[in-house]
């Protein structure tokens, strides 16, 4: 299904798409970065709307998400292409493929609530490849399920437009962001994008009241430095401690298939790195098993939520206190 797109200015026969911040002027008969938006006859033509590749039940945690609703359910969906060109894109079968992509299936927005409701979940996750470059289905389809009580994530690279943010006031619950580097000099070379493009979107998201964790991907010899991980978690903790923050575990893909996996020490020494800046909530992702899975209270120490992986094995909390040292926490249940 081709739909107008919602977002963008037309000079002459020359649009600007404005959903994501690589701001594309496209001129007639041309596609955007994304290959999914196309200038026709000055008008800026969405192709990807409904267009599915990716459907899953998944536990929150699998975002992750660890403090918002922890435990809970969300059907997930993702499409076809991105709007980054990164090199090890763990989901690089859709992020890099077309709208020929062969499995692709149009869907509905009520679809989404059906299907949402047929398999028991508590919210939807939009996901696997970049859910802003389907922004018109996403917000149509997230409106509805919101209407009918669930509730709405975003998996996104945060490089969303503030225009487009505000199209989701109220509708959009919580977001993980993939902060994937913490130099512009990174941004350029793996993404095709720019850093402060991406920290503004996460202030903005703040500012918004949308619930935001992070996750900052620790590649060998890339962007694992101490001096870049203390740099982005001063960053972080300025914008505000609370912040739950995910360093997680490279392993090889796509295009950097000779690049190590992450020693755990290099993701402890993040850890540690992000609570001497301050961070509360700290996490290990892609080590099974490891301590920082669970979430412990910030003051006393205290286990709040223990995680085996992506699953709860249970929760302690005195509403969102602590129940020892009566702490209120940055955790919505």
């Amino acid at each position: 299904m081709i739909v107008e797109s919602k977002i963008y200015s037309r000079k002459n026969s020359v649009v600007e798409c404005r959903t994501c911040m690589h701001l594309c002027r496209i001129k007639p008969d041309k596609w955007g970065r994304c290959r999914v938006r196309k200038n026709e006859d000055g008008v800026l033509n969405v192709y990807n709307y409904g267009m599915v590749s990716a459907i899953a039940l998944d536990p929150i945690e699998k975002k992750p998400l660890h403090n918002y609703k922890p435990g809970t359910k969300v059907l997930s969906f993702g499409s076809v292409s991105c709007n980054f060109r990164c090199p090890h894109c763990q989901n690089h079968e859709i992020a890099f493929a077309d709208l020929t992509y062969p499995y692709l299936r149009e869907m509905k927005p009520e679809d989404i609530f059906r299907l949402a409701i047929e398999r028991k979940a508590d919210g939807i996750a939009w996901t696997y490849n970049e859910p802003s470059i389907w922004h018109e289905f996403a917000l149509d389809s997230s409106k509805l399920v919101k209407e009918k009580g669930l509730f709405v994530v975003y998996v996104t690279n945060g490089y969303m437009t503030p225009e487009a943010i505000d199209q989701f006031e109220g509708v959009l619950d919580a977001a993980n962001v993939d902060v994937k580097g913490f130099t512009a000099e990174f941004y350029k070379k793996f993404c095709k994008a720019k850093l402060e493009s991406v920290l503004e979107c996460v202030e903005y998201l703040v500012k918004k009241r949308v619930f935001v964790e992070v996750t900052y991907l620790v590649i060998p010899g890339v962007n694992d430095s101490e001096e870049e991980i203390k740099e982005f978690t001063a960053w972080l903790s300025g914008l505000s401690k609370r912040i739950p923050v995910h360093f997680s575990r490279f392993h090889p893909d796509f295009k950097m298939l000779d690049t190590p996996v992450t020693p755990v020490k290099t993701i402890e020494k993040a850890v540690e790195i992000a609570k001497e800046n301050g961070i509360e909530y700290v996490y290990v992702g892609n080590v099974w098993g490891h301590r920082n899975e669970s979430t412990f209270c910030p003051r006393c120490g205290y286990l709040l939520i223990e995680r085996n992986g992506f699953y709860i094995e249970k929760i302690d909390l005195d509403g969102n206190r602590c129940p020892r040292c009566g702490y209120e926490q940055n955790i919505i249940l």
